[in-house]
């Protein structure tokens, strides 16, 4: 398991002003906030967070938010990025008590593409419907991401929500509102310009 820790500082100055003149310096605004406790305005050093956000594992795990001699168990809730420059202009995080369950947005890895019997014997091709899913679980149950396996999938078939292979004490909390919202998250389907076996077989009478 990744572990990460988080340096911050606790920021006085508020305001727009305030903010740019940070970036300006190397570092980033941020908040903390959550566990019944009060928010707290902090500053973080941009390199360091530039570093840990090359690690997806780093936007669905329980980082450690050092603040001067305390460290906080938070997780990262929200990160605001310049639109045009490699800039992080914000960055959110939420306390985590153990006790307490979490809702976070997991990646999903997708195992076993190219082996896949409806793309190696049916020419079919892999379209992901989505790449992440929001789940809900206690801290120390949170994975980092979720593995789809293909390996059997057939042409023309659909994996949902509903069928994910999840760890023990997570849970999906869209399927607790209906049928319809077991939406679909990778199907096989038949590539552009493929031939069918019905277009395969020769016309009678062909030479």
């Amino acid at each position: 398991m990744n572990q990460f820790e988080v340096t911050a500082e606790v920021r006085q100055d508020q305001g727009k002003g305030a903010s740019r003149r940070l970036r300006r310096a190397g570092k980033v605004p941020a908040i903390v906030y959550g566990a019944g406790k009060e928010a707290t305005s902090l500053t973080l050093r941009h390199s360091e967070m530039l570093r840990h956000l090359e690690h997806e594992a780093f936007y669905s795990h329980i980082l450690s938010l050092k603040i001067g001699d305390q460290v906080e168990k938070v997780v990262l809730k929200d990160l605001q990025r310049h639109p045009a420059k490699p800039i992080i202009m914000h960055a959110d995080f939420m306390r985590v008590s153990e006790s307490e369950k979490i809702i976070m947005h997991i990646p999903l890895h997708f195992l076993n593409e190219t082996a896949c019997v409806g793309v190696k014997q049916g020419g079919g091709v892999v379209s992901h419907q989505m790449v992440e899913i929001e789940i809900r679980c206690l801290p120390k149950d949170l994975p980092e991401f979720i593995s789809v396996d293909l390996l059997n999938l057939q042409l023309g078939q659909i994996i949902h929500l509903s069928e994910l292979t999840l760890p023990a004490g997570v849970e999906i909390p869209a399927l607790a509102h209906g049928a319809e919202h077991d939406l679909p998250v990778v199907t096989i389907h038949k590539g552009h310009g493929g031939a069918t076996a019905e277009d395969e077989t020769p016309a009678e009478g062909a030479a």
